[in-house]
């Protein structure tokens, strides 16, 4: 095996290679340390990175293996942290000159629960400021390039995250999701990406945004997926609204495959535009996997799909005025988009907020009684493929000052209404670009999401592909 393929292993496969002892934590971290230094430069993934901290647990794990000391499941395999998630031993910048040198004094919930199942945590993924945005650049960072093609989005706020992986900085990286952030960046770079049911996975300290964000797997396999799912996922007291359940066997029961299972499909949801040539991959890629999965795709026009767009940006921008007691010391170090989508949540009253809350509450609702009919619904992920990071939104689509909404429309109605929603690549536009289909299920049913999305990739595999990165 050579050293770009160990690189890009499952860790599936890598795990039991090293409880076998076939291949060893020194040699897995030393060769994936040389692959972050050879590209970093080049893509601008990770936020923070400590190669030499990395290798000491590295040869800790070792020692641990020969041993043999009890191993968790993620024994010495390493694993990328948002830069939105609490650590102990890298700060927690999210983006941004305002919080440049922040440091926890407490692992995030499950950052424990990684480290205690094995895996060794080699740095923090880039993210858009706060992560506001579907874009990968920040103010702090700059831009996270996508192995693709550089230069071009790699979607965020999960960009480090999805460009890490895509690039084969490991197998495992973690991601979070308030109106995409894990389905975007997944759809950019061609990965497996899942926003568990809410509370799935518990998150501390619990965010401001109305309980939209979902913690969850950014990996090159939805088996690699699970494997992160299975170790992160239950309830936890410092979460308050983590569920209560622990999670299903999502590794063991991965391939019972969704024959005979009720599947829509809606293109639009009634109102989102989509650029046609994402639209025809999205739907040769369904077609092919209602063909070859078992079931019949019904096209769908949900009577809900329009009315979360006002909800969205109302509730997007007020949320983001958390942060406007900063602008008088911080905003000329600022995302401008950020600065303009505070100044217009400011303008959103308390009144004005709570109507929209309860729309939204009742919006959710509506989801859930349509989903009484559904198992799933497939749907494209992103509207557009990537286009150049330094820009909000692409040259041929609508401008505005912050609203990037507009080309993630099929995003943010999950967070609002908690299920759980996965992303799997669909295939390559003309020029070379990831396209990925979303795969949606009803809440609680993310063994179902992870179940249909593991089929799609037996009908329509996609990890054999790599970014050849010859910039």
């Amino acid at each position: 095996m050579n050293e770009e393929d160990l690189c890009f292993l499952p860790a599936t496969e890598l795990a039991p290679m090293i409880r076998q002892k076939k291949i060893s934590p020194v040699e897995v971290m030393s060769t994936l340390i040389k692959r972050i230094e050879h590209l970093e430069p080049k893509i601008n993934a990770m936020a923070a990175f400590n190669p030499e901290l990395a290798m000491d647990r590295a040869r800790k794990a070792e020692d641990a293996l020969l041993k043999g000391a009890a191993l968790g499941p993620l024994h010495g395999l390493p694993v990328t942290i948002k830069d939105l998630a609490w650590t102990t031993d890298f700060p927690t910048e999210s983006g941004s000159h305002i919080n440049k040198g922040f440091q926890s004094k407490i692992d995030n919930p499950f950052v424990t629960r990684l480290r205690d199942a094995g895996a060794i945590v080699i740095g923090k993924t880039t993210v858009s400021e706060f992560g506001w945005t579907g874009v990968s650049r920040s103010p702090l960072t700059g831009i996270t390039h996508n192995p693709w093609k550089q230069g071009y989005n790699a979607g965020a706020s999960s960009a480090g995250a999805g460009a890490a992986a895509a690039a084969g900085y490991s197998a495992l990286h973690q991601g979070s999701d308030g109106a995409g952030s894990v389905r975007m960046p997944s759809h950019f770079c061609r990965l497996f990406g899942l926003k568990p049911s809410y509370g799935r996975v518990p998150n501390h300290p619990v965010g401001a945004g109305d309980y939209t964000s979902h913690i969850g797997p950014m990996t090159r396999t939805v088996g690699d997926g699970a494997l992160m799912m299975q170790v992160m996922s239950g309830p936890h007291p410092l979460d308050h609204t983590s569920l209560e359940a622990w999670p299903a066997d999502y590794t063991g029961r991965l391939d019972d495959g969704v024959k005979g299972r009720r599947i829509a499909f809606s293109m639009d949801l009634g109102h989102a535009n989509v650029d046609p040539e994402v639209a025809d991959i999205v739907r040769r890629a369904a077609q092919n996997f209602a063909a070859n999965g078992g079931f019949t795709m019904t096209d769908v026009n949900p009577a809900w799909g329009p009315v979360g767009r006002d909800l969205a940006r109302t509730m997007w921008s007020a949320h983001m005025t958390r942060t406007a007691a900063q602008l008088p010391k911080f905003e000329h170090q600022m995302d401008p988009g950020l600065v303009a989508c505070i100044r217009d949540g400011m303008k959103v009253s308390m009144a004005d907020y709570q109507d929209a809350r309860m729309r939204k509450l009742a919006y959710c609702a509506d989801i859930q009684v349509w989903f009484e009919d559904w198992d799933f619904l497939i749907t494209p992920t992103v509207s557009v493929a990537a286009f150049p990071a330094e820009k909000l939104i692409p040259d041929h689509w609508p401008q505005h000052a912050w609203d990037w909404l507009q080309w993630a429309e099929f995003s943010y109605p999950f967070n609002m209404s908690w299920n759980p929603a996965a992303t799997v690549p669909a295939g390559f536009t003309k020029d070379g670009l990831p396209v990925g289909l979303q795969i949606v299920g009803r809440r609680f049913d993310d063994l179902g999401v992870m179940q249909a999305a593991r089929a799609f990739e037996r009908i329509q595999p996609w990890a054999d592909k790599r970014p050849k990165m010859d910039w």
